[in-house]
């Protein structure tokens, strides 16, 4: 996703520009320590406060210049419209967070009107039209059958949470303003690996198939994740 995520914003922005990141849900801070590294200005917004205190760690282990080139707020990610103006980011990340949320369009909504005219909008959601997977190749009839006529599955946490099909994906984007402009699969032979699993010697090799995979049909649409990047109008 980092590889297709940077795809995007080489294509999008001129080279060099500091760009101002806005990471909704941004969990320990991958992304968002890693786009401040690259001389973007980031601001992580999360509400999670053992995640917080994770990211705030690992950002107090940089250097000053990169410090200086992130903020982290304990936020909920529906309440960007009292943090911020309207159009104040050129990029909007919100990776992982849908699933986690029942009604997501007014979060959606809110992350569009953030963006400022032209900005970017990426989006790392469970692909609905894909929840039979994991579940079958895992050997699971039963739980295979009945995830074809739902959206709702249960994640590796044991939590009960939701996916996103591309179509209504699709539909929400274009109605808020930041149509579909591309759209990549995430784990599509490697969805099944177990949680711990030792990384292969050939991470390389592997990696490249799974870049490949994501952007090639018919492999991406049975992705266990899909990463959609629309763009404000």
């Amino acid at each position: 996703m980092t590889r297709q995520l940077d795809e995007q914003i080489v294509g999008r922005f001129p080279v060099g520009r500091r760009l101002r990141v806005l990471d909704v849900g941004m969990g320990q801070g991958t992304q968002a320590l890693r786009l401040a590294r690259a001389g973007h200005q980031v601001t992580g917004l999360e509400q999670d406060s053992t995640m917080v205190a994770v990211a705030r760690e690992s950002l107090a282990g940089e250097p000053e210049g990169i410090r200086e080139r992130m903020r982290i707020i304990e936020a909920d990610g529906r309440d960007t419209g009292v943090h911020f103006l309207p159009g104040s980011f050129d990029v909007v990340l919100c990776h992982g967070v849908l699933m986690y949320v029942e009604e997501p369009d007014p979060l959606l909504a809110g992350l569009a009107r953030m963006l400022a005219p032209g900005g970017l909008l990426s989006l790392l959601v469970r692909n609905g039209d894909a929840l039979a997977m994991r579940p079958g190749l895992s050997g699971d009839w039963a739980g295979a059958l009945s995830a074809f006529d739902t959206v709702a599955y249960r994640n590796r946490l044991g939590l009960d949470v939701r996916a996103d099909r591309l179509k209504d994906l699709t539909a929400t984007l274009a109605g808020i303003g930041a149509p579909l402009h591309a759209w990549y699969g995430v784990r599509v032979f490697t969805d099944t690996a177990a949680d711990g699993a030792e990384v292969p010697a050939d991470v390389e090799t592997l990696l490249a198939v799974e870049e490949k995979a994501g952007r090639t049909d018919p492999y991406r649409g049975v992705a266990a994740l899909l990463h959609l990047c629309g763009v404000r109008g």
